[in-house]
C-alpha cells in the first residue's frame, strides 16, 4: 500500500528546539506576509470595482458614460504607472535596512491611502479638486504597492526551510483571492442592502474606511515577526549591496526580463477578469453586478484551495515548471472561454470565472517562488520589487487598451481572448526560460 508524499520535516529534526524555533517563525512570517498581501488585493480590487461601477458618476460626472468608465480606468491605471518609482524606493530599503522594517512602512502607506478615500468629497461637492485628489491617493496607494508584494514574498520563501519555499512563496499569493472575495462580498452585501441612490450617497465609502481596521490587523501581525535569516546573515557579514537597484540592471538584466514575462499573466489576467471583464459583463452582455460579484465570488472560493496545492506542487516540481503549466492551459481556453461568455446565462458566467481564474492562478501561485530564486540575496528585494511593478504597470494598462479593442472592433466576442492568449504566451516563453536559467548559488539557498 503506498501512502502520499510527506511534505512535513523529519520527526528527528521536529525534535531539534532550534528547528522547532525557526519552523515557528516561519509559519509566524507567512502568516504576516499572507495578511499583508490580503489587505495590498482588498485596496486595488476595492478600486477596480469601484472604477468599474460607480467612480465615473461621482468623479467624472461632465462625460458620457463610456468617457467617464475610460477615464476611470485611467485613474486606475496610475497607480501601476507610479510602482517603478515604488519599487526603486522601497526596494532600495528592502535590500538596505531589511524586510521587516520597509513592509511595516509599506502596508502603512497603502492603508491610510485607501482609507482616505472612502472620506473624500465627491465632484458634486468639490468640483475638480474631487479627481484630482483621488488620482493623488491612487499614486500613494501605487507607490506602496510597488514595495508590498515583493517584501511579503521575501519574508515568507527566506524564512522557509529550501525544500518547502514552493509552498510558502505560494501562500502570500491567497491574499489575491481573498482580497477579491472581501471586496466582492461587500459589494454584494451593499447592492442588496442598499438603494442605487444610497450606494451613490454614502455606501461606496464604506468598502474604503474599512481599509483602516485591516491595517491595524497587519501591522499587529508584521510586529511580531523577525527579520528574515538571510538578511540577518548579511548584515553580520557586511555584504549589504550598496546601491542594489542599479544592481538588478548591472548584474541580472536578463533575468529581470525573464521575471517581468512570468509576471503577466498572472497580475494581467486578474486585471482583464476582476476589472474590464465585470464592467464589459454589465455594459455589453447585459449580467447584473450581482451576478457578477457572485461568479466572481465563487471563482476566488475555490482559489483558496488550488493555491496551496499547486505550492506543494511547486515543491515537487519547481515553480517554473508550475508557471508554465498555468500558461499553456490559459492559452488554450482564452478563446473558447469568452466564446461561451456570449450566451450570457448564469451558469457560463460561473464557469468562465472558475476556469479562466484557476488556470492563470496557476501561473500566480508559482510566480513568488520563480522570481525568489532568479535573483541573489543582496539585491532580491529590489529585483522582486522592479520586476512585479514592470509587470504590474503594463497590466494596469490592460483594462484600458481591453476596452479601446472593444470599441475598435465593435465589442466583437474574441477581443478580450486576444489579450489574455498574448500574456498566457508571454508568460509560458519566460517560465520556460527561467526552469533552465542558472544562477551563481545565493546565501539564501545555503541557510
Amino acid at each position: 500500500m503506498t501512502t502520499a508524499p510527506s511534505f512535513t520535516e523529519p520527526e528527528p529534526e521536529l525534535q531539534d528546539p532550534e528547528h522547532l524555533a525557526r519552523r515557528t517563525a516561519a509559519r509566524k512570517a507567512v502568516r504576516a506576509s499572507f495578511v499583508g498581501t490580503s489587505l495590498e488585493s482588498y485596496d486595488f480590487y476595492v478600486f477596480a470595482y469601484f472604477s468599474a461601477i460607480f467612480s465615473a458618476q461621482l468623479f467624472f460626472p461632465q462625460q458620457d458614460r463610456v468617457a467617464g468608465t475610460i477615464l476611470s480606468f485611467s485613474v486606475l491605471a496610475t497607480s501601476y504607472l507610479v510602482r517603478p518609482l515604488g519599487a526603486i524606493i522601497f526596494g532600495h530599503l528592502g535590500d538596505r535596512i531589511g524586510r521587516k522594517r520597509t513592509l511595516i512602512l509599506t502596508i502603512s502607506i497603502m492603508g491610510i491611502a485607501t482609507g482616505a478615500i472612502g472620506l473624500l468629497p465627491s465632484f458634486a461637492t468639490i468640483g475638480l479638486f474631487a479627481p484630482i485628489l483621488l488620482t493623488l491617493l491612487r499614486i500613494i496607494q501605487g507607490l506602496s504597492l510597488g514595495g508590498e508584494w515583493g517584501g511579503s514574498i521575501l519574508v515568507a520563501v527566506e524564512h522557509a526551510a529550501p525544500r518547502r519555499r514552493g509552498l510558502y512563496a505560494a501562500l502570500p499569493q491567497l491574499g489575491s483571492p481573498v482580497g477579491t472575495i472581501l471586496t466582492g462580498a461587500l459589494f454584494l452585501i451593499l447592492s442588496v442592502t442598499l438603494s442605487p441612490a444610497e450606494m451613490l450617497a454614502w455606501g461606496w465609502r464604506l468598502p474604503f474606511l474599512l481599509a483602516f481596521p485591516l491595517l491595524a490587523v497587519s501591522l499587529y501581525l508584521r510586529l511580531a515577526i523577525d527579520e528574515t535569516p538571510l538578511f540577518k546573515t548579511l548584515v553580520a557579514t557586511d555584504r549589504l549591496d550598496r546601491a542594489p537597484v542599479l544592481d538588478v540592471f548591472r548584474k541580472q538584466p536578463a533575468a529581470l526580463l525573464i521575471a517581468v514575462g512570468a509576471a503577466l499573466l498572472g497580475i494581467g489576467s486578474y486585471s482583464l477578469m476582476n476589472t474590464y471583464t465585470i464592467s464589459y459583463g454589465v455594459l455589453v452582455l447585459g449580467f447584473s453586478y450581482q451576478n457578477l460579484f457572485v461568479a466572481t465570488l465563487i471563482g476566488s472560493l475555490l482559489q483558496l484551495v488550488t493555491i496551496p496545492l499547486f505550492g506543494l506542487w511547486a515543491n515537487r516540481i519547481g515553480s517554473a515548471r508550475v508557471v508554465a503549466i498555468g500558461a499553456v492551459g490559459t492559452l488554450l481556453i482564452a478563446f473558447p472561454m469568452y466564446y461561451l461568455l456570449q450566451f450570457a446565462t448564469f451558469p457560463i458566467l460561473v464557469g468562465t470565472m472558475i476556469i479562466g481564474g484557476i488556470l492563470p492562478t496557476m501561473s500566480w501561485a508559482g510566480l513568488g517562488g520563480l522570481m525568489a530564486g532568479l535573483f541573489g540575496g543582496p539585491i532580491r528585494y529590489s529585483a522582486l520589487s522592479i520586476a512585479y511593478s514592470i509587470a504590474a504597470v503594463i497590466s494596469g494598462l490592460i483594462p484600458l487598451v481591453t476596452a479601446s479593442l472593444g470599441a475598435a472592433t465593435h465589442e466583437a466576442w474574441w477581443h478580450p481572448g486576444i489579450v489574455l492568449a498574448i500574456l498566457s504566451a508571454v508568460t509560458l516563453v519566460a517560465a520556460v526560460i527561467a526552469a533552465r536559467h542558472r544562477h551563481a548559488q545565493s546565501e539564501a539557498d545555503r541557510h
